[in-house]
């Protein structure tokens, strides 16, 4: 049976406000006495700020903890063949507020880096592995499981997050607000669709929204540089020469706002001409470009098109077309077209 859970479940046990001496009996006292929808409490255990714990899943073996905590570790089973896994840090110093985190890329790890950010800030912080563990959970395929990478995770996490924060506060929370870039952006903007009640305020960085196509385009900028053999490609750019490419862009167009402060504020108003770093005899090879990587770069920079033409995504933002990036996707091309 699928779960879309109402946002308003009654909790079967309330915990009384938790005090300054309480805390760590309070904290361990939510897996054996809080019952909440399709919801398995794993781990509820009190922190010291400045430790490192153990994590579970592929993603990472550890992560440090920067303030005092009640770390719960729960489980919700949101249809017979899906389940997400996600904790909640909350901090001794509470300021009311509640924080959801996203993930990134394909990938089912909880960003203990963003709740532990978060946590560090006085915000209850809420994040999920996506349904999914890491990169290579043969259960990505399961129809539900896509769901929950989908749009539920999200949801799931902010439901049943707000409820054991307030069981252990004794109080819900004042404000509620989502954090989340690339993947997490998408997350964040079909939070906003489908579940608007969920959070107050969403910030959603550089969201994958129109997530087929942006494979696509990955894996065909991945061509454009040498992908699947970047050592025997005349096209490769190394990430040394990304960084000549990111300051010839900075530098043609910094200023076409009538401000060189750095920041390119309308990057489709900038035509950046890869020519210029073309090598000539007076050139140094460490920051010039042969006649292929030129090529490369002026398909990189360039709306990607259909067969019959039509617009299968729009050209990158420069220069947020990083190095890292496209480098990354030269190695992980087959991934994105298999």
């Amino acid at each position: 049976m699928d779960w879309i859970p109402d946002p308003v479940v009654s909790l079967i046990n309330y915990i009384p406000a938790v005090t300054q001496d309480s805390r760590p009996g309070a904290c361990a006292a939510l897996q054996t006495t809080l019952r909440l929808e399709n919801t398995i409490i794993t781990s509820a255990t009190h922190v010291a700020g400045g430790s490192t714990v153990s994590t579970p899943g592929s993603c990472q073996s550890s992560t440090p903890v920067t303030a005092s905590i009640c770390r719960v570790q729960f489980i919700v089973n949101t249809t017979s063949t899906s389940r997400v896994h996600a904790e909640a840090w909350l901090p001794d110093e509470w300021y009311g507020r509640f924080l959801g985190v996203g993930n990134g890329g394909l990938n089912g790890c909880i960003d203990y880096d963003m709740i532990d950010y978060g946590s560090s800030l006085h915000f209850a912080a809420v994040g999920s592995d996506n349904g999914h563990d890491g990169n290579d959970d043969p259960s990505f395929a399961e129809p539900e499981v896509i769901n929950d990478f989908a749009f539920r995770a999200i949801h799931v996490e902010a439901v049943i997050g707000k409820q054991i924060v307030e069981a252990y506060y004794g109080r819900s929370h004042s404000k509620s607000y989502y954090l989340g870039c690339s993947t997490g952006g998408r997350q964040g903007t079909q939070a906003a669709l489908r579940f608007p009640e969920d959070f107050d305020g969403i910030l959603a960085g550089a969201p994958a929204t129109d997530f087929n196509h942006l494979l696509g385009w990955e894996a065909m900028l991945g061509r454009y540089i040498g992908a699947p053999n970047p050592t025997t490609s005349p096209s490769f750019i190394s990430l040394d020469l990304w960084n000549v490419v990111a300051a010839e862009i900075m530098k043609q167009c910094d200023t076409l706002d009538g401000v060189e402060d750095g920041i390119i504020t309308e990057p489709d108003d900038c035509h950046f001409k890869p020519s210029v770093l073309l090598c000539h005899p007076k050139n140094k090879a460490t920051d010039c470009l042969t006649k292929a990587q030129v090529a490369a770069l002026e398909k990189i920079y360039q709306p990607l098109l259909g067969l019959n033409k039509e617009l299968v995504y729009c050209k990158p933002g420069a220069p947020a077309l990083r190095a890292r990036t496209l480098n990354l996707h030269v190695t992980f091309e087959p991934y994105h077209i298999n």
